[in-house]
């Protein structure tokens, strides 16, 4: 047997662990690109049905095509009653994440990938259900409210918005909730994607594929950078003492979520572009604290340690200004990274070799067994 090469590097940091056609991170130029598209070009002009079919079908729809799909997903909107009484019994205690692993699962029992060549009406069914999991077991769990998981929204973000708040929601919020959905749908080899990769490997179904993924995104260092920088942000009042109390925690040596990042070294894209969303909702909310707060964490950040935030915190207070719970700040993740998910399944798939790599052994050199009765 050869020997492994070892590619070390904590967490594989700077390692490649295969190919992709579907984006760049980090590089010159863009800093990240989907299927070569510069993501601010896409958050700019494109709804997400269009970069979801992007990922998904290899280029960006014609007109008559993004109508087309947008009227599929639409159809396929309705949650099945079984599963409507799976999320029922979730306790309003539960952690939305878990909610969103559970629907994922659960509709693979009602509607199973009979083979890889439905992949993408598989991938279209979720895409269309995930905002109405996450809704109809939120809305009856807190508020008793069986609502109806279908709305005349022609996207998924006014859709997810009309689903949560009982009614549509303004252009500007259905606007920022579209480049939301854009910012997080594809980011190359992330934990979760490589997740889902590694589980296409063995050739699994799409729904063991997106159920790992969902899980592997759970995790506080991955997935719930968001919803930490909103907790942060409240507990201050006011600029100043946001900017002292982020002194504090520095000197503390605490933790500050939403800020640097694995591959970015000089900026994230994608916070410049929500950032600037933020304000605008802050303007329109006629906010006093948060926006201000959030701006006070950002530049102590940058002038103590040098580290820019990403694109989960100016997400934060976004999504606050449109009225979304904090808690449910991850599973909207999930609702747009679908698409990268499922991308990169597709991927693994046309071209696998089941992900297998070598460890290196730390333990104890080979030594003899004595029998119980010797010890």
């Amino acid at each position: 047997m050869a020997e492994a090469k070892n590619l070390g590097g904590a967490g594989l940091r700077g390692q490649v662990a295969g190919q992709t056609a579907l984006s760049t991170v980090g590089q010159t130029g863009a800093g990240l690109t989907y299927r070569g598209y510069d993501v601010r070009e896409l958050a700019r002009g494109a709804v997400f049905e269009e970069v979801a079919y992007l990922l998904l079908y290899g280029e960006l729809p014609t007109q008559r095509q993004l109508d087309q799909y947008r009227t599929k997903l639409k159809g396929l909107r309705e949650l099945p009653q079984a599963l409507k009484e799976v999320l029922e019994r979730i306790p309003a205690n539960a952690h939305p994440m878990d909610v969103m692993r559970t629907g994922a699962s659960f509709l693979g029992n009602l509607e199973p990938e009979a083979s890889f060549a439905k992949q993408h009406d598989v991938t279209d069914r979720l895409l269309a259900t995930f905002p109405a999991v996450m809704c109809y077991w939120y809305r009856f769990a807190h508020q008793g409210v069986r609502i109806n998981t279908t709305s005349e929204q022609p996207g998924v973000a006014g859709h997810f918005l009309e689903l949560l708040h009982g009614n549509a929601p303004t252009d500007l919020h259905r606007q920022v909730m579209d480049v939301s959905l854009i910012l997080y749908a594809e980011h190359e080899f992330n934990a979760s994607t490589f997740t889902a990769r590694v589980c296409a490997s063995t050739l699994s179904d799409m729904y063991s594929c997106i159920t790992g993924a969902i899980g592997s995104l759970r995790g506080p260092l991955h997935g719930g950078a968001n919803e930490a920088a909103m907790a942060m942000i409240e507990k201050f009042s006011s600029a100043d003492e946001a900017t002292r109390g982020t002194l504090d925690m520095l000197e503390r040596k605490e933790k500050i979520m939403g800020f640097g990042h694995a591959i970015y070294r000089d900026s994230d894209p994608r916070n410049e572009i929500i950032k600037e969303w933020s304000k605008r909702l802050a303007e329109e909310s006629g906010d006093t604290f948060i926006f201000p707060v959030s701006e006070a964490i950002d530049r102590v950040m940058w002038e103590q340690k040098k580290l820019f935030p990403n694109a989960d915190f100016y997400h934060a207070s976004a999504y606050r200004f449109m009225g979304i719970p904090t808690e449910l700040f991850t599973p909207i993740f999930v609702c747009s990274r679908l698409t990268g998910w499922a991308a990169h399944v597709f991927e693994q798939r046309a071209n696998n070799r089941i992900i297998r790599p070598s460890a290196e052994y730390t333990g104890h050199a080979e030594r003899p067994f004595v029998a119980i009765n010797q010890r």
